[in-house]
């Protein structure tokens, strides 16, 4: 079988397409016939060496995958059933989704909900899955629009991409954020009525109120400018770092405000993910997302992880298995 393996070297690892036994899989219940599996931001860092994100070496690169069940010791599953897998530690210290087959322990599988078919699935994937999450925690925390719209950082990424349309089809109004000012066109598409740069944010501990709340995958002072121009009783999700890890505030916004800071972990419990896909699958689905997603063969991840570290790509990609490239 082929796999993106990821191999030591120096401190990070570095990845590489290589031909490997089966047999050398990781252990686990359910052996998975990899469909499809996302590309995603954290997998480049990993692959190319861009950060120290995996915890043992060899290991299959790809924190996901879509596929059907090929064999399984766990009475859940039978052959044939779609199922997906993400999180749990595949591709950091378990063998992950950029490869043929997948072997994991069957509490880390989830039967693909109705309404979604594979390609989907993968086309969501755990962007698509933590712009969910993060909707559905803004929803509980009491986020209210009534008129004022709601932010989305890093807007062009898979995360923020997904955040704006599953936003725009919920009714809210959405401002995205993004430093690409060639996106305008592409973020209008996708359900923005308005698209800033960071820079037209103001630096301010404590701006204008300019939205009811909203989703950053950016972080660093991209987060801190969101914050300071969040209404009162607004909430706010952090889910990325890409702009950087550290957060300079000030507690103006939480006790004049009231707002609200919440972390989004994709890695969730088995109950919220078997409720969030479901909404992915009817409230929360984007719609044509047959279209969203590159399918590329395996051969192409490394330059495909290449492109995503430089910034040069927008959307989703996908790894397509066994002629599952269009």
């Amino acid at each position: 079988m082929k796999a993106y393996r990821i191999e030591e070297h120096g401190e990070c690892g570095r990845g590489r397409v290589v031909e490997m036994s089966e047999n050398d899989l990781d252990s686990g219940d359910v052996t998975i016939k990899t469909l499809f599996a996302g590309i995603n931001y954290k997998d480049a860092l990993a692959g190319l060496g861009g950060a120290p994100i995996v915890r043992r070496y060899p290991c299959n690169g790809g924190i996901e995958a879509v596929g059907t069940v090929e064999a399984s010791r766990d009475p859940r599953f039978t052959p044939g059933t779609s199922v997906i897998v993400h999180g749990r530690g595949i591709g950091v210290s378990h063998d992950g989704g950029l490869a043929e087959r997948v072997r994991v322990p069957g509490d880390w599988v989830m039967q693909l909900p109705e309404g979604l078919g594979p390609r989907e699935a993968a086309t969501l994937g755990v962007a698509g899955y933590s712009a969910a999450l993060a909707i559905d925690r803004l929803e509980a925390l009491g986020i209210a629009s009534q008129g004022v719209p709601v932010v989305v950082s890093g807007a062009t990424g898979g995360v923020g991409a997904f955040a704006v349309t599953m936003f725009a089809q919920l009714g809210y109004r959405v401002i995205a954020i993004s430093s690409k000012p060639e996106s305008s066109a592409f973020l209008t598409h996708l359900g923005a009525t308005e698209v800033i740069r960071p820079s037209e944010m103001g630096d301010r501990p404590l701006g204008p109120a300019q939205w009811c709340g909203g989703i950053d995958a950016a972080g660093g002072p991209i987060l801190a400018k969101i914050l300071a121009g969040t209404d009162r009783n607004g909430a706010v999700a952090s889910i990325g770092n890409a702009a950087g890890i550290e957060l300079k505030t000030t507690v103006l916004p939480f006790i004049l405000r009231g707002v609200t800071l919440t972390g989004i972990n994709a890695d969730s419990d088995m109950s919220t993910r078997n409720r969030v896909w479901d909404r992915l699958a009817r409230d929360l689905k984007p719609a044509g997302l047959s279209a969203w997603a590159d399918v590329v063969p395996l051969d192409a991840v490394p330059e495909v992880m290449a492109k995503m570290l430089e910034g040069q790509t927008t959307g989703r990609s996908i790894v397509g298995f066994e002629g599952n490239n269009e």
